[in-house]
């Protein structure tokens, strides 16, 4: 690992990672119930990426993301209760129920989606910079895509403009190594997301994704690159997720042995639990303590969306642009 970090920040950090696990885990019973409809795309694997990078971002700075999202709304400290009523469609959700697990926004955390568009949110993300860049507020976009966005044109549209105006945004490109059904071996002639930037001159780098203290540490050097007016900056995530795709996907394409294999070597949480009780001497109690809190939340949010009344029909023509256009 890259760094040490105090007892009292190694805690939260455990919280906030098994805290997206636990309410992931949850997401999957609600949806079996019945009671999240549509899409729901679960974030269990990848929970390093998103604490590691949140931690090293300054209160300006903006964030957007792909569909699996869930993950980085809380890991940017939106209400677990708010994103778990949207999920069920609640009027309490971040969306009013409107949007689901695909749809979710928080200008208060400067959270700006979740998009359904594979690849969609990479252009956004790069406006974002631009607004920070021409506000001069010092703040900086996180873009993350996965390895299947991360082949999509718009991509390489968002690289060359970024690069040429030297805007302040990391894009962060979550190798779970499957786009849906489909391996990076098979999907991909150079898979070495980080690299792909060369042509325009951004500097890139690959992480290990399930390291929390190397995720830190490589997004630390990243922000300040971007914050400093250097320009863009890539991280390829090697990450994996445990799930299917989305809880349609019964992933079929990958071995039990592939999926338990990773989660008996390389579990992020795993891994960072046993870094807190060997080299912070983090005792069991202490942990207790952490997982009862975490366990409390989600059956708090689990309890909240459950309870929130579903929107009203009125709400269908709530937060629409309409324009009126006098024809004289």
């Amino acid at each position: 690992m890259a760094k040490s970090i105090s007892v009292e920040e190694a805690l939260k950090v455990y919280h906030d990672m098994l805290l997206i696990r636990r309410f992931e885990e949850r997401s999957a019973q609600l949806y079996g119930m019945g009671l999240i409809a549509g899409f729901c795309h679960l974030y269990i694997g990848q929970e390093a990426v998103v604490v590691g990078i949140q931690s090293v971002l300054q209160p300006q700075d903006t964030v957007i993301t792909a569909y699996r999202d869930h993950g980085h709304m809380l890991a940017c400290g939106m209400d677990p209760k708010g994103v778990m009523a949207e999920l069920t469609g609640r009027i309490g959700g971040y969306s009013k129920g409107k949007g689901g697990s695909m749809h979710m926004f928080s200008r208060e955390k400067n959270f700006f989606g979740g998009h359904g568009i594979v690849g969609a949110q990479i252009p956004i993300g790069t406006g974002l910079a631009f607004a920070h860049q021409y506000k001069g507020d010092h703040g900086v976009c996180i873009a993350s895509m996965g390895d299947g966005a991360a082949n999509q044109g718009q991509v390489y549209e968002s690289y060359n403009m970024a690069a040429l105006w030297k805007l302040p945004v990391i894009y962060v490109v979550e190798n779970n190594h499957y786009g849906m059904g489909t391996s990076v071996e098979r999907s991909s002639a150079g898979p070495n997301y980080y690299g792909r930037g060369q042509g325009w001159g951004i500097i890139g780098e690959k992480v290990d994704g399930m390291e929390y203290l190397e995720v830190v540490a490589a997004a630390r050097r990243a922000v300040d690159h971007a914050r400093s007016g250097k320009g863009p900056y890539i991280l390829e995530m090697d990450t994996y997720r445990y799930r299917g795709h989305s809880m349609s996907d019964p992933a079929k394409y990958r071995s039990k042995e592939e999926v338990e294999g990773i989660k008996e070597k390389r579990d992020p949480i795993d891994r960072f639990k046993d870094y807190m009780v060997k080299n912070l001497k983090i005792t069991d109690d202490q942990i207790k303590v952490i997982e009862d809190k975490v366990k409390g939340v989600v059956a708090e949010a689990v309890e909240f969306a459950k309870t929130s009344p579903e929107p009203e029909v009125s709400e269908l023509y709530t937060d629409v642009l309409k324009e009126e256009i006098s024809i004289t």
